[in-house]
C-alpha cells in the first residue's frame, strides 16, 4: 500500500518534504502529488510523482479540475494513507480519500501561528481527518500539536565572523502567482552596495523597468547552492524560502508581504517572520525599514541543524499500527 504526500508547491511542499521522514506511525512507499514547477522537479527528483493542475489562492475552478485526477491517483496506486501540509489542492484528495475509507492526516502550515487557514477549516469539516497544528497555542480538542517543521533548527552557539561588506546576495520573492513584491526590490536597490553580486528570484514581480535580471523560478538545488555560497539571503517571509536558508546554516532576512500593498491574499507572512524571529532563526524587517545593517547583522548570525530530527508523532503511532479509519456508516474501499 502507498502513502500519498500531496501539497502545493512553494512552502507547503518544502514543509512536507522535510516533515515526511519524521512522521512516526506512517510508512512508505511514498508517492507525491503536486504542481509541475522547477522547484518540484528538483526537490522530488527520483521520487514517484503525479502532477496535477495548479491551484492558486481562492481558486475553486482548479480545485474542481483536480477531482478526476485525484480519483485516478487514489485508485491506481493503492493509496491507504494521505498526508498534506496544504493548501487547497488537498481538498479533492481528502474528500475522495475519506469517502474511500483512506486514513488522512492534515498538518496545517507553519505559516499559521494564530489559527487554521480557510482551507484547513474546510478540511476539518471532512469526517475522520486527523488534524495537526504546528503551534501549541491554538491546540484544542480538534487540532493536535505534535511538533513543528522549525524544531530541527536552533541558533548557532558559536559566533559567525560576518563579512564587513556584502559580496554575494540572494533575493528570493517566491513564486506566488499574480502577486508581486516590487516594494522590496526597490528598497534593496536603494541599500545594496553596487559592487555586490545579486541573484534575483522574482516570481511574478515585474522588474522589467528596474535594471536587474530577474529569474521567475530557480530549481531547488540551484537556489539552495546559491544561498549556501551567499553572504545573506533576503526574502519574502515564505516558509519554503526560510527553510532553504536554515538548512544551509543561514539566518535569512525575512520581509513580509502586506495585503495593504496588494502583495498577498492575507497577512500570514507576518506570522512566519515573527515566529522565526522569536526563535532567533531569522531577522524580521518591514520592507520600508530595511537597511544595509540588517543584512550585515543576518550575515553574522549562524543557524545549527540538530543531529537528529525530533519525531512528529501521528495518531497512527499511538497504537503502533497504521490507521485505516472508515467514514462513519461507510465501509473502507480497497
Amino acid at each position: 500500500m502507498t502513502t500519498l504526500l500531496c501539497a502545493s508547491t512553494g512552502g507547503h511542499l518544502k514543509q512536507l518534504h522535510r516533515l515526511h521522514r519524521r512522521l512516526a506511525g506512517i510508512d512508505g512507499p511514498f508517492r507525491w502529488a503536486t504542481f509541475d514547477t522547477p522547484q518540484s522537479r528538483s526537490l522530488l527528483e527520483g521520487e514517484a510523482v503525479d502532477f496535477v493542475h495548479f491551484v492558486g489562492g481562492r481558486d475553486p475552478r482548479n480545485v474542481l479540475r483536480n477531482v478526476p485526477l485525484a480519483n485516478r491517483i487514489l485508485r491506481e496506486h493503492g493509496v491507504d494513507t494521505i498526508v498534506s501540509t496544504g493548501s487547497a489542492m488537498a481538498l479533492p484528495f481528502f474528500a475522495l480519500g475519506r469517502a474511500r475509507g483512506i486514513t488522512c492526516h492534515y498538518i496545517e502550515s507553519a505559516a499559521r501561528s494564530d489559527g487554521p487557514s480557510k482551507t484547513a477549516r474546510m478540511i476539518s469539516r471532512i469526517p475522520g481527518v486527523n488534524l495537526y497544528t504546528q503551534y501549541p497555542a491554538w491546540e484544542d480538542h480538534k487540532w493536535q500539536y505534535r511538533g513543528a517543521v522549525f524544531d530541527s533548527f536552533v541558533p548557532a552557539d558559536d559566533p559567525v565572523e560576518g563579512p564587513r561588506e556584502l559580496r554575494k546576495v540572494v533575493v528570493s520573492l517566491g513564486t506566488f502567482k499574480d502577486y508581486g513584491f516590487e516594494r522590496l526590490v526597490r528598497r534593496l536597490l536603494e541599500i545594496l552596495p553596487p559592487e555586490a553580486e545579486v541573484l534575483w528570484q522574482t516570481g511574478d514581480t515585474d522588474v522589467s523597468g528596474l535594471g536587474i535580471a530577474g529569474h521567475h523560478a530557480i530549481p531547488e538545488r540551484e537556489l539552495t547552492q546559491a544561498i549556501r555560497e551567499a553572504d545573506v539571503l533576503v526574502a519574502h517571509a515564505g516558509v519554503g524560502t526560510a527553510l532553504a536558508a536554515l538548512e544551509v546554516g543561514k539566518c535569512p532576512v525575512l520581509v513580509p508581504r502586506r495585503v495593504a500593498h496588494g502583495e498577498h491574499v492575507d497577512d500570514h507572512q507576518i506570522q512566519i517572520a515573527g515566529e522565526l524571529g522569536g526563535r532567533g532563526l531569522a531577522l524580521s524587517v518591514e520592507a520600508d525599514d530595511l537597511t544595509l545593517d540588517h543584512l550585515l547583522q543576518a550575515a553574522a548570525t549562524g543557524v545549527t541543524t540538530l543531529p537528529t530530527d525530533p519525531p512528529f508523532l501521528t495518531r497512527g503511532a499511538e497504537s503502533g499500527t497504521r490507521l485505516n479509519t472508515p467514514v462513519p456508516g461507510r465501509a473502507p474501499v480497497s
